[in-house]
């Protein structure tokens, strides 16, 4: 062995030392490498296992048994269709725009049945007082208290008995057995009790009046009377239909009768009423025209 054999046996045992070290090393870092890999992969496999979000049943709570969903997580992208609809920017986990409530159902309204006409005519006899404040609830009128062409009207009446004229001149007179009274009229306001009226002589000769109707059953008292005559009283509906006919005669002396007349017709149709002397039995026989009252 050379002088210098030793000095190169201790530089490869330093040479061997050193690989020696930096293989451990590699295998070291190799060790850390791997053990972060797997830990990664674990992660991964964590995050890719975490169930759905459970199905809502009809009343909006988790199915029994599913796994909440993580805070945080979306239900879909922006602008991507999901079960709740298009996901807008903002809103939390499975939370949904609240829904408007229903519009409420519109019952229609039934159109309007036509109104039904009707006509009854009765005869009754006539009280010794009349009040026609009290029958005339709706409207009444009075003839003849200060001369023929004397009207009085109950104030603040509906309007709905017409004067309409008739054939024959009118006289006023004031011998009827029968008394008339009043608190409410116009241009008279009060009247305690009054035996006057008008009257038509002649063949022919009478009175027309109309009442207008409203739609429902209205009741209307007519007092008429004659003197010396036969009297025809005709009525009948604007709308149409048989004419009602009574007949009242006295060819001796005065007679009386109120006339009780009920009617429907619709708005704007009238009830109409004739009372005419149809025979005399003396150079003046007459028909008589007091008042009428609507209730």
């Amino acid at each position: 062995m050379t002088d210098d054999q030793p000095r190169r046996t201790g530089c490869d045992r330093g040479l061997s030392t050193a690989r020696r070290i930096a293989r451990h090393r590699q295998r070291r870092r190799w060790t850390v490498e791997a053990l972060t890999a797997v830990g990664c992969l674990a992660a991964l496999v964590a995050y890719l296992s975490i169930d759905p979000e459970p199905e809502p049943r009809g009343d909006g709570a988790a199915l029994p048994g599913a796994a909440s969903t993580p805070a945080g997580r979306p239900t879909g992208l922006p602008g991507q269709v999901t079960e709740a609809g298009v996901a807008s920017p903002g809103l939390r986990p499975r939370q949904r725009p609240p829904t408007p409530p229903p519009s409420p159902s519109l019952t229609p309204t039934p159109a309007p049945q036509p109104t039904t006409p009707l006509l009854s005519v009765a005869r009754a006899d006539v009280p010794a007082m009349v009040d026609l404040t009290h029958l005339g609830t709706r409207d009444w009128v009075h003839w003849g208290l200060r001369g023929p062409d004397s009207v009085v009207r109950k104030r603040g009446g509906s309007g709905e008995i017409r004067d309409e004229g008739g054939p024959g001149a009118r006289s006023s007179y004031d011998t009827d057995p029968e008394l008339f009274g009043w608190r409410d009229g116009a241009p008279v306001q009060g009247e305690g009790g009054t035996s006057t009226g008008i009257h038509t002589c002649d063949v022919g000769n009478g009175f027309r009046l109309a009442v207008l109707g409203s739609g429902e059953l209205r009741t209307v008292h007519l007092f008429a009377g004659l003197w010396m005559a036969r009297g025809r009283l005709d009525v009948r509906l604007s709308t149409g239909g048989p004419t009602s006919t009574l007949r009242l005669e006295d060819p001796h002396t005065n007679h009386s009768a109120q006339f009780v007349v009920r009617f429907r017709v619709a708005p704007g149709q009238k009830l109409l009423i004739s009372w005419t002397n149809e025979e005399t039995f003396n150079d003046c026989g007459n028909v008589a025209l007091r008042a009428v009252a609507l209730r």
